[in-house]
Order: C-alpha cells, then structure tokens, then sequence
C-alpha cells in the first residue's frame, strides 16, 4: 500500500502570464509521488477574495513574492510535514488555520493555493491514477462545455471595451473537440472581419482579440457576423457569453462606459442588457451589475434569468455561504469557481456542492494571469462542472487546458459525454435545445 505522507514541500517564485512573478509548490511524499501545482492572479478582483501576498516597493512594480514563497517554505512546509496528502479536507484545514485570516493575507491566498493543488495531484499520483479521476472516483462524469473568449475587453485589455469578455460556447457540438473545432472557425473569422474593418489591435490579456470598437453593441454585432461566416447558426448551435464584470465601470448603482460615453444607473444598465439579450444569440451574463449592487443582481435575474444563464463571479467569490444566500434569493442562477479566489481546493469544491444543490450552473474558471498548471481542466471533469472558462483559443497558457481535456475526453473514448446543452440549468434552457 502506498505511504502518501508529506515528505517534503518545496516552494518557488515562478511567471505568470503577464510577466509577473508567482508561486509555484512542489510536494514529494512517501511513497515517491511528486505533485506540483502553480497560483494564477486576477486583473478583475471581488471584495472577498483570498488574497496574494506581494512584497510590495519597486522591484517587479511591487509584485515580486519572495515572501509568499517563504510562506511555504518556512512555516507551510514543517506544518504539513507528515500528513496525508490524501486527506485533502485536513490539509486545507490546516493552511487555513495556520494562516489564521480571513482573507488568507498573513500567508498569502497565492501560497496557500499554490500548496493545496499541489498536494491534491501528489494525491492522484500516489494512487495512479488521473486527477479528474482522483476527483471523480466511481461517479459519472462529462466533459465540460468550454466558454471561449473572441474579444478581450475591460481590465483585459486597458479598457478598450467597456465590457471585459465577449465569448463563444458550442452547446449543440457533439463533443468537446468539435466545440473546439467550431471556436477556431469563429475565431478565424471574427479575426479576418476584424482586419478587414481596421478594427484588429492585438491581442487582450487572455488572448483574446483587442478591438478598436466604436461601441461596445459593435463588438456584439461582429461576433455575432463571425459565427455566421463560420458558417453556424447563432442561438440554435453557437452562443455568446459576456463577462460584464459591472464593478470594474460602476458602483453605487452608477455605472460609466467610457467608450459609449454615458453614465446609467441600475435600471437603464439592466435594460440595455436586457436589449442585447433580445437582439443577438446571448447565452451567459456574468456580473451583470456591481457586485455591490445587490438589488440590481436580483432585478436582472427576475427579468432575464430564464433567457439566460446568469452567473455569479465578483458577487460570488466561490464562497459558500454567499452561493447558498444566492440560492436562497434567487440574486444569480449560476457559479463561477476559482480556487484561488477561494483559497483552496476544499472551499472551491464547497461553493461548487452549494451551487449543484441549488441547481444552479456550475463553471470551473481560469484567471487572467495563468501558467501552463492545468489543474482546473482537471476539476471541471472530475467534479462534473458542465462548463469551464478559460480565456481564449490562443496563447499557450490557455491552450495548455483546453488540450488537457482534449485528451481526458479520448482517454474515455467512447463512454466520453459531452455536456453541451445539459451544462444550462436556467428555466429557459430546454427551449432552445431544438435541434438546427
């Protein structure tokens, strides 16, 4: 039988994405199993996110993390020293309780993250067997229904755009790799209108393109043209997802789009929404509003809930507790979940279990400053999400997931299910299962 004790935790600084440092852990157990895993960081944050430690003054612009790693190798390391990686609920206890905040500051949210996945794959690899499936055990499982950034806009991308992702999802693909098939068709022509319009700029912080819009309802309107000249057919096989992330533009009920230069408050965004909804083949709102603007949440949701998933992320935070007031309220009908914004692998797995009982839609996500980890492509099959969140079809942090499950979904070959439309719980959702 296999000795999963910890043996040894290594910790190191590392880059992200956008050139900025990071934590990456390394922990060897007994039995010689070896897990590594590595903390992304977000440019869009909520209130109540477990939070990195950066070192702050001017090396790196304040963002070097010489003492998160000293989190892990001076005080996580000799506490976890020992204890069963396969006991992953223990473990993450005891990162929490050493740290001793409620925000995860005194360690750092990027060490104790870092440290959490990392004894999870040690886990999987002590028992021989795939992450998801570590995850999964016996239980069912489908491969998740990917929601694909075309557009890069807001914290993303310098605030081109107001609104911070204009996305695709393919629910009527037959398996995950033809939704991925569809995406790089749309993705090539939305790329091709863009150049042919002088619109193209570059590419945004998840790789998605970087518009030169006039107006944010023009990037709806050229992601929409791309589908078509991909040659799909808008609502009844392909879907746009927008990340709104209201709070980056608005709070207090105001709300400012810089580049449609005009304020609204609550009641006139949700309309506008609620206009975009009705004119093009809108699938997904996540953030609809601020995330202090509670009211507006549950106002946005009463009106266009059934038409639409209607995700929680800012207004959220993959906690529990808010996911089950949210059930309660009925304020969103969906759950993003981001380790790191949780802070470890239980409490993200905790807000997911709160967001399936609630019957809401559940999406495993990425973060704008990512690595090569593919823990999460992991966690979205392992834990049954439906759906994952990414970023883009381009840049190799991002591919390194959707590739990773490319190849869990032909590891199960034929028993392999994709969840397609099945990832949607909204009321509505049925309605537009017809087939094209």
């Amino acid at each position: 039988m296999s000795d999963a004790r910890i043996a040894k935790l290594q910790g190191r600084r590392v880059w992200d994405s956008r050139g900025r440092p990071t934590v990456e852990v390394e922990v060897h157990l007994a039995d010689g199993a070896i897990g590594r895993a590595i903390a992304p960081a977000g440019a869009s944050t909520g209130q109540g996110e477990a939070l990195d430690l950066r070192d702050g003054g001017s090396r790196f612009g304040g963002l070097d993390v010489q003492g998160a790693v000293g989190s892990v190798n001076d005080e996580i390391a000799p506490a976890l020293t020992g204890h069963d990686a396969v006991d992953q609920e223990t473990v993450d206890r005891l990162l929490v309780d050493l740290d001793g905040t409620s925000d995860r500051s005194r360690l750092g949210g990027n060490a104790i993250v870092a440290t959490s996945m990392a004894v999870l794959h040690a886990a999987a690899a002590s028992a021989g067997v795939p992450l998801w499936r570590h995850l999964a055990g016996d239980r069912p499982v489908r491969i998740p229904l990917p929601e694909i950034q075309i557009f890069g806009g807001g914290a993303h991308a310098d605030r081109r755009v107001d609104v911070q992702d204009f996305m695709v999802m393919c629910p009527a693909a037959g398996s995950f790799s033809d939704a991925l098939d569809w995406t790089a068709e749309i993705y090539r022509a939305a790329g091709s209108l863009m150049r042919a319009a002088g619109k193209a700029q570059g590419v945004a912080d998840e790789g998605g393109f970087w518009p030169a819009f006039d107006s944010n309802e023009e990037a709806l309107e050229t992601l929409t043209r791309a589908i078509e000249t991909a040659g799909f057919t808008p609502s009844t096989e392909v879907g746009i997802s927008l990340d709104v992330a209201a709070s980056q533009f608005g709070s207090g009920g105001r709300y400012t789009l810089a580049l449609d230069d005009r304020t609204l408050d609550t009641e006139a965004l949700i309309d506008m929404l609620g206009d975009w909804i009705e004119q093009y083949p809108i699938l997904s709102v996540e953030d609809p509003v601020g995330e202090d603007d509670h009211d507006g949440m549950l106002e946005f949701t009463r009106r266009h809930g059934r038409r639409c998933q209607v995700i929680g992320d800012d207004y959220l935070v993959t906690n529990a507790k808010r996911v089950e007031a949210a059930a309660c309220n009925g304020s969103v009908n969906a759950v993003l979940v981001k380790p790191n914004q949780a802070g470890t692998i239980t409490e993200a797995f905790e807000a997911l279990r709160a967001g399936k009982e609630a019957g809401f839609g559940t999406i495993v996500s990425a973060r704008s400053g990512e690595t090569e980890d593919i823990t999460i492509a992991h966690l979205s099959v392992g834990w049954d999400a439906g759906q994952l969140k990414v970023g883009s079809f381009t840049r190799s942090e991002r591919m390194a997931k959707w590739n990773e499950v490319l190849r869990i979904e032909e590891s199960l070959g034929a028993s392999a299910e994709f969840s397609g439309w099945s990832s949607f719980t909204f009321a509505g959702s049925d309605a537009l299962t017809a087939e094209p």
